[in-house]
């Protein structure tokens, strides 16, 4: 399996007046497409700050990052926003702890925001096709205040895969579900990465931890 992701020596420092906070302290990481790795660590480990870093949403304060073999990140050359922007299309899909649906908008709606935002029309699953194959068809038309914790989690995986992304990146993904909900998530997380995206995912879930083809722990902000 191809390496989608390389991360030498990534560092992420805050400062708080004159103290240094490292969130991420030297982290080397390689993820392969179809690999499901899981990122687990007790709370304030830099787990999700390191996730972050990883999908391009945040710069590491050190270190070099590549996606696909492409610089990101590093001593050579800073890319520009518009850049990052075009990467995070390209590449990612995310899935956030807390869903952010729009509250306004219908399931379908939510799903479709990527496509409108990055116009993109020449997806080869439409999202009506998305949330059939997520269980969600009778759902469509409803608003997320109307759905369960499982339902919504769905449907942020579903606007998560409009765009075909390599790379889908979950910050976790089951926290707020229970057992049966989380199993249901856990399988659609498994089949993802079979079908050769690369999935990496933040989880205190150790069922979720189990199902991952590797897992990486992280404590102040080193892999252990």
């Amino acid at each position: 399996m191809a390496g989608v992701i390389s991360a030498q020596g990534l560092k992420k420092v805050y400062r708080r007046g004159h103290e240094e906070v490292w969130a991420v302290n030297g982290v080397d990481l390689e993820v392969r497409a179809g690999e499901m790795l899981a990122i687990t660590g007790p709370s304030g480990s830099g787990k999700s700050t390191l996730l972050n870093i990883l999908g391009c949403l945040d710069n590491p304060t050190e270190g070099l990052l590549h996606v696909n073999g492409k610089e990101i990140f590093g001593d050579k050359k800073e890319m520009t926003e518009t850049a990052l922007t075009r990467i995070r299309r390209q590449w990612f899909g995310y899935i956030f702890q807390k869903f952010h649906l729009v509250p306004t908008l219908t399931v379908l709606e939510n799903v479709e925001l990527p496509l409108i935002f990055f116009k993109n029309r020449a997806a080869r699953k439409t999202p009506g096709q998305l949330l059939k194959q997520l269980g969600l068809e009778h759902r469509v038309r409803h608003l997320p205040s109307e759905l369960s914790g499982g339902e919504m989690q769905r449907v942020a995986i579903a606007r998560a895969l409009v765009n075909e992304p390599k790379i889908l990146l979950a910050d976790e993904p089951t926290g707020n579900l229970d057992t049966r909900r989380s199993g249901e998530i856990r399988n659609i997380m498994r089949s993802l990465a079979d079908e050769g995206i690369a999935v990496v995912m933040v989880t205190h879930n150790m069922d979720m931890a189990k199902s991952a083809d590797r897992v990486v722990e992280i404590r102040d902000g080193k892999i252990v």
